[in-house]
């Protein structure tokens, strides 16, 4: 197949299904274009290397998730009713997964970044402008429920990374054990550690 208008997308699709099915390491460029049904030279005339390709995919995904990240995290969402959907989305997409694949996959940074981090700067370096991403959707809801007077935090940004490196090694713990279930009620898990539980319960009750 030769250079279709969607043979990007095709390439850009394959590596993440391979990276979250296997490993970076095991998807050569030979695989990815033997998943995406494209050819070699069709790969070479988009992206310069494989490691091109997955910094690619990684930004096609989060420009996915964008608009549903948008939402979750809207202004006019409470602000702990946002953290909290957040964690409960996530929950939701693994058991999907797992039911769809019959394996958690987890999140394709953290699978990435961990095996690549010590290797190809490039893509480290994309991770972490990933996780930087979410980190501020976090940060201003943190930020919102603080000024609400729902928690009393000293520096949202610091809790919302705290958060988030917590919620990443869940997610991993859920992908080794293959248990979406590790993941449920996670939300309930954050916010007492932070002292919102009784605020967020309180935050319902009125909205």
């Amino acid at each position: 197949m030769g250079r279709t208008s969607d043979a990007k997308l095709r390439l850009l699709t394959a590596v993440m299904d391979l990276i979250l099915e296997q490993n970076y390491g095991s998807a050569t460029v030979d695989a990815i274009c033997e998943r995406a049904k494209v050819k070699k030279g069709s790969f070479y005339y988009f992206f310069k290397s494989k490691g091109e390709l997955a910094a690619a995919a990684l930004e096609h995904n989060w420009e996915c998730k964008r608009e549903a990240m948008d939402a979750l995290f809207s202004p006019t969402v409470p602000p702990l009713e946002r953290l909290e959907n957040f964690f409960i989305k996530t929950y939701q997409t693994q058991v999907e997964c797992k039911k769809e694949k019959g394996n958690v996959l987890g999140c394709p940074m953290f699978t990435l970044g961990s095996e690549v981090s010590t290797q190809e700067p490039e893509l480290r370096q994309k991770v972490e402008e990933l996780i930087n991403r979410y980190i501020c959707y976090l940060t201003s809801a943190i930020r919102d429920a603080k000024s609400e007077g729902l928690i009393e935090i000293d520096d949202p940004h610091e809790r919302a990374r705290n958060i988030f490196a917590y919620f990443e090694g869940a997610l991993t713990q859920a992908r080794i054990l293959n248990d979406p279930e590790i993941l449920r009620g996670f939300s309930e898990d954050v916010f007492k550690l932070v002292g919102a539980f009784n605020s967020l319960k309180l935050e319902k009750s009125t909205s």
